[in-house]
């Protein structure tokens, strides 16, 4: 199966199926001599781990990370870190009937278009538990990222038309509540409406921001490899987005070129902007302002609501998913788009690095 692999320089290949023996990831491109031990990989895992509030999967996943290559004494070696986590709570017998038809949502229908054969057991490669190869190799590229100042942050700011108030803002707020919002009183809400949603056996989608800080100027190129296009594909590849913005993204569409522009200043002779309506990158190339990025996430496809669809004879039938679901997926995107913002934004770090002659002799001392 080609499109497992992501990135150019700092490159990952994830592997492995929902209903495995395990999951994992190899990365490839990761410098020397970080400092990296598993507890930093596990703290990435744990946020996106299921089964953790009434809001999520009842499947009962420890999630607990083995390194298995690529670290020496506490450091990165230079070659390939492979990472696995074995799953421990399949209920594969949950999944069997799915096998004879098409669950509206999924992506049984076109993986048997494509390769003329799934994996009916929660969606094989197309499981949400595919992530936790992206998650585990994030959590390598921030932990470069933040040795150069560069530190991410990933939080829900929509659960439905459920909306933080941003002069609610509490940065300390987003771990203390199963959202990861922001916003006390909007987590409350939030909580209700998903309620209302899970009792009429139905799902709820929302959106996640990541906002990252400390981007140098100068990172992306100006064509087909725009900084913006690629945190922009990033964020895509992963399975329940369905939109993407920057910055103000659609509501630039509405706005006046008078109010949409940054207007620049200087301040001590450091270039900066007023405002940030571009979302931290211009032509394709960050500004050094904070780096703003938005994902639209779809409502979980899995209800247990009747449903029509057709079987693989081509007949109409209704049907009702069986199974753990989460009935809500975006607050375990969260840490997913996070992860996919610091590959990213590593990858193209190290891209950018032979751009100018005076970084190539600062590398090699001549």
């Amino acid at each position: 199966m080609a499109g497992s692999i992501f990135g150019k320089h700092f490159c990952i290949s994830t592997w492995g199926e929902s209903h495995g023996k395990a999951i994992g990831v190899v990365v490839d491109g990761c410098p020397a001599g970080l400092p990296l031990s598993e507890e930093d990989i596990q703290a990435y895992l744990n946020r996106r781990r299921p089964g953790q509030s009434l809001y999520t999967t009842s499947r009962q996943e420890a999630d607990q990370v083995e390194i298995l290559s690529g670290i020496f004494e506490g450091k990165t070696t230079g070659t390939p870190i492979s990472m696995a986590v074995y799953n421990t709570s399949q209920r594969s017998g949950d999944y069997s009937e799915i096998a004879s038809y098409y669950r509206p949502g999924h992506a049984d229908y076109t993986f048997d278009q494509k390769y003329g054969f799934r994996d009916y057991r929660g969606g094989g490669r197309s499981s949400g538990r595919e992530t936790i190869g992206r998650v585990a190799a994030g959590a390598v590229a921030a932990k470069i990222l933040k040795e150069l100042g560069i530190e991410l942050c990933a939080y829900t700011c929509a659960v439905g038309d459920i909306e933080i108030d941003r002069e609610h803002f509490s940065r300390e707020e987003i771990g203390k509540n199963p959202f990861f919002m922001p916003d006390r009183e909007a987590a409350k809400r939030a909580a209700r409406y998903v309620q209302a949603c899970m009792e009429a056996r139905d799902s709820c989608g929302g959106v996640v921001e990541c906002v990252i800080t400390g981007v140098p100027a100068g990172l992306g190129e100006p064509c087909f490899d725009k900084l913006d296009a690629r945190l922009a594909g990033a964020v895509m590849s992963v399975g329940a987005v369905k939109g993407v913005e920057i910055g103000d993204g659609f509501a630039a569409a509405v706005a006046k070129g008078s109010t949409n522009n940054d207007v620049f200043v200087s301040r001590d002779g450091v270039i900066g902007k007023e405002t940030n309506h571009a979302g931290g990158i211009l032509g394709g190339i960050s500004d050094s302002s904070t780096v703003i990025v938005r994902a639209a996430v779809k409502p979980t496809p899995s209800i247990a609501a009747r449903q029509r669809t057709v079987n693989k004879d081509g007949e109409n039938i209704e049907i009702c998913i069986h199974g753990r679901h989460d009935p809500v997926i975006v607050p375990r995107a969260v840490v997913v788009i996070e992860a996919m913002a610091a590959l990213t934004v590593a990858d193209v770090l190290l891209d950018g690095m032979g751009a100018k002659m005076e970084h190539i002799q600062k590398i090699w001392g001549v």
